[in-house]
């Protein structure tokens, strides 16, 4: 069986990540190999990958593309050749890399969302089409799209006649997040489905967005077309199926429930719950808090360096590592907290009960126990505007606005307890890699944190129908594991070892793939 992967990330390449799907993509491959499949993988060419790792080129391709041709290089990098049985591929062409060190990702504005991503990887797709169709790209029994990015090489193998052989070779689709995804105009835009290729008939009954019918839905695209529909968590099946309300703070469908509720019906719904590397799990650098602030200053001066101007965050944030260097031995909890600063991730943190943000009931609660909180993130700029405010006014807060590998490391092996609140969660990796450190998470019972974390075995659980309950409960359960750690730590000692004894392995999760998804 041979399986070709086409993802916008890949963190088997330096510069090629930003979230879970980069895991994703660099460790299933491995894992399937194991099982004897041959598995290549795809992505675009972010960084002089050729040379990088003294790659070569396999062809040159002309592509057309809005009205002209546009002339990628397919490359296989060298380094991997073979290795396990799986082989890398990038794509270049000047629009990939023109971000420099940002790479992946644009970040357009709320004006014209996607508009500069979605044109990148609509070449991209093209592309990996082109390359298939020419055989420069070897045959898979099966293409696996992974999340909006990949997701138009399924249109374009459904509609452009000259690629009706391709039609036989199944398909397989990964949403990792569906509140993103790739909506674009049909027309009148150079960045439309229409602008990058005029030629290409389509029904756009299939690919439309759902509240928005002028307008092409790659994601919505995908989940139509394509042979299964894979997501990450079983529980995230079960909440998909149902509209969201974000007002009480539940994210389901996110206006695809329909959508995905056909996919249901026709059984081409599976839900497979990602893995966790554990043959490979990093070691700590610093197994002392002190250590851990000297790497925190060293870090935090190099993000200063990287600036003109000084951002007050990193400021706020080397002082606070100063005072805690001063302080007097630390001996209370220490909670810790890892991952992007967005509506997801955050939300509950920054709604308000009596008057004051959760974050802030948090922090007094954790003082009275003596503890600290580190968060380690970036994102959006509201919430790391409101962090920095935070930890100007709660001396036992300690906001590291940016990310460094060894920082993750480390926190992970150094807390006592993780807070991984998110609003929705497909499937998570953070609190997987916290239990294989032996940390406790406490988590919001939705999507892959409720098929993980269990609540007083492996780690604590909050839930709630409505924000204001969300809230009030993960205060509750957040107090109430302070008081579990502080009186019963026998107790609290056997949750830790019953964390760090879980196991998610990505060789249980494969077998699923080559069952329920391949075959």
């Amino acid at each position: 069986m041979r399986v070709l992967m086409v993802a916008a990330e890949n963190d088997a390449l330096t510069g090629a990540k930003v979230g879970g799907v980069a895991d994703v993509v660099r460790d299933v491959p491995i894992a399937l190999a194991e099982q004897g499949v041959q598995v290549d993988v795809v992505i675009p060419d972010y960084h002089d990958y050729l040379w990088q790792y003294n790659g070569r080129v396999i062809a040159e391709v002309s592509i057309p593309f809005r009205y002209s041709n546009e002339l990628v290089k397919l490359i296989q990098i060298s380094n991997f050749d073979g290795e396990n049985n799986v082989t890398q591929y990038v794509i270049q062409h000047s629009l990939f890399n023109r971000y420099g060190a940002a790479g992946v990702y644009s970040h357009d504005g709320h004006n014209r969302p996607f508009a500069s991503d979605a044109t990148k990887f609509a070449l991209f797709n093209k592309a990996v089409v082109e390359c298939l169709y020419q055989a420069v790209l070897p045959r898979p029994d099966t293409l696996h799209l992974h999340d909006w990015h990949a997701a138009t090489v399924a249109v374009l193998m459904q509609f452009a006649p000259q690629y009706l052989p391709l039609q036989a070779i199944r398909t397989v689709y990964t949403v990792h997040n569906l509140a993103l995804q790739g909506t674009r105009p049909f027309q009148h835009d150079e960045s439309s489905l229409e602008a990058w290729f005029p030629d290409l008939p389509y029904d756009g009954q299939q690919i439309c967005d759902p509240h928005n019918p002028h307008c092409y839905n790659p994601m919505r695209a995908a989940i139509s077309l394509c042979d299964k529909v894979h997501l990450v968590s079983p529980k995230y099946v079960e909440e998909v199926l149902l509209p969201s309300d974000h007002s009480v703070g539940f994210y389901g469908g996110e206006g695809l429930e329909h959508i995905l509720q056909l996919s249901h019906q026709q059984h081409k719904l599976v839900g497979i719950l990602n893995g966790c590397e554990y043959t490979k799990s990093a070691e700590p650098n610093c197994t002392t808090l002190d250590c851990f602030l000297k790497l925190a200053k060293r870090n935090v001066l190099n993000w200063i360096s990287e600036q003109v101007h000084l951002k007050s965050v990193h400021y706020l944030a080397s002082e606070q590592i100063n005072l805690w260097r001063d302080m007097p031995t630390f001996s209370g909890p220490l909670v810790t907290s890892i991952g992007r600063l967005t509506e997801q991730k955050v939300r509950l943190l920054t709604e308000y009960i009596d008057g004051n943000m959760v974050l802030t009931h948090l922090l007094d609660r954790l003082d009275k126990f003596g503890g600290r909180l580190v968060i380690l993130g970036s994102g959006d700029e509201h919430f790391e505007n409101t962090f920095m405010r935070l930890m100007a006014t709660h001396k036992n807060f300690l906001f590291l606005n940016g990310y460094g590998q060894s920082l993750s490391d480390d926190l992970y092996h150094l807390g006592d307890l993780f807070l991984m609140p998110s609003s929705f969660e497909p499937c998570g990796i953070s609190q997987m890699l916290a239990l294989r450190a032996g940390q406790p998470c406490l988590v919001h019972d939705i999507g892959g944190l409720s098929d993980t974390i269990f609540h007083n075995e492996n780690g604590f659980v909050f839930r709630g129908d409505s924000i204001a309950k969300q809230s009030a409960s993960c205060l509750e359960t957040f107090s109430d594991t302070l008081s579990l750690l502080k009186n019963k730590p026998t107790q609290y000692a056997q949750i830790k070892s019953q964390a760090k004894q879980t196991r998610y392995t990505w060789q249980t999760s494969i077998k699923r793939y080559i069952n329920e998804l391949y075959n």
